[in-house]
C-alpha cells in the first residue's frame, strides 16, 4: 500500500493553537516534510516540536523552495519536491507536510499536493488556525460582522490599489511591500492594526498606520476596517 501525503497546518505560531488532529497526525507520520533547506530550522517545525516533542526522532524531508517571484522557476522546484515526496509514498510511508497557519491559504503545500495527486497518490488537507484569525483575536477585534465582506490580499503580490470595496481588508505577507500598503491605508482613511510574528515569542502589535514600522518582517498581518 502506498502512503498518504498530509498537509498539516500548525497554526500561526503559538503551539497551543495547534489542533488535536494536527498533533495526532504528526505523531502518526513516518516522515515530516517542510519547505526549506533544513526542516529543523523552519518556523513550522519549531512550533510543532513544542506540541509534539517526539517529532524530533522522525525522519525529516526538506523540500527546497527558493523565495523567488519567477513562476516557471518555482514550478520546477514544486515538481522536484513532489517527486521526492512521491518516492517516499511509493515505499508505503505516510508524509506530513507541515505548514504555518492553514494549508489552504497561500501555502506551498497546495502546489506540491496537486502534482502528487496527479501522480496517483492520495492526499489530504488538515486545517489549522489561519494567521489572520489569530491576529484579529490577539488584537481583540472581529474580522467581519453582520453583512461585512472580508478581503484577503497577498500584499507581496499586489500592486498599489485603491481600497474602495465595501468591507474589511487583511494584508498577508506585507513585509516587503509595507510602505506601499501603508500609503494605500492612509489614502483609504481606514483604521489599521498590525500583528508581527503572531503567537511567537517575538510578537509585536501596532495600533495604527503611523505606528507600523517600515522594516516589518515577512510574518506581518495587517487588518484594515
Amino acid at each position: 500500500m502506498a502512503g498518504v501525503l498530509y498537509g498539516i497546518g500548525v497554526g500561526p505560531g503559538d503551539p497551543e493553537c495547534m489542533t488535536l488532529k494536527a498533533v495526532r497526525l504528526i505523531r502518526e507520520m513516518d516522515i515530516i516534510a517542510a519547505p526549506g533547506e533544513d526542516v529543523r530550522e523552519t518556523t513550522a517545525y519549531t512550533i510543532a516540536l513544542q506540541a509534539v516533542p517526539e517529532m524530533a526522532g522522525k525522519e525529516l524531508l526538506p523540500i527546497r523552495m527558493p523565495m523567488v517571484m519567477d513562476r516557471a522557476f518555482m514550478k520546477e522546484y514544486h515538481r522536484k519536491g513532489a517527486e521526492e515526496i512521491a518516492g517516499k509514498l511509493a515505499e508505503g510511508k505516510n508524509v506530513g507536510f507541515i505548514t504555518l497557519g492553514d494549508p489552504t491559504v497561500y501555502s506551498t503545500f497546495s502546489y506540491i499536493e496537486k502534482t502528487v495527486k496527479d501522480m496517483g497518490y492520495q492526499t489530504a488537507y488538515i486545517s489549522g488556525i489561519p494567521s489572520f484569525c489569530a491576529a484579529a483575536a490577539a488584537m481583540g477585534i472581529p474580522l467581519a460582522e453582520w453583512r461585512e465582506s472580508l478581503h484577503i490580499i497577498p500584499a507581496v503580490h499586489s500592486p498599489e490599489r485603491r481600497l474602495d470595496e465595501e468591507g474589511n481588508y487583511v494584508f498577508m505577507k506585507s513585509g516587503r511591500k509595507i510602505n506601499i500598503v501603508k500609503e494605500m491605508l492612509r489614502e483609504s482613511g481606514r483604521h489599521a492594526v498590525m500583528v508581527e510574528n503572531c503567537g511567537m515569542p517575538n510578537e509585536k502589535r501596532y495600533y495604527g498606520v503611523d505606528e507600523i514600522p517600515d522594516d516589518a518582517g515577512y510574518f506581518a498581518i495587517i487588518i484594515a476596517k
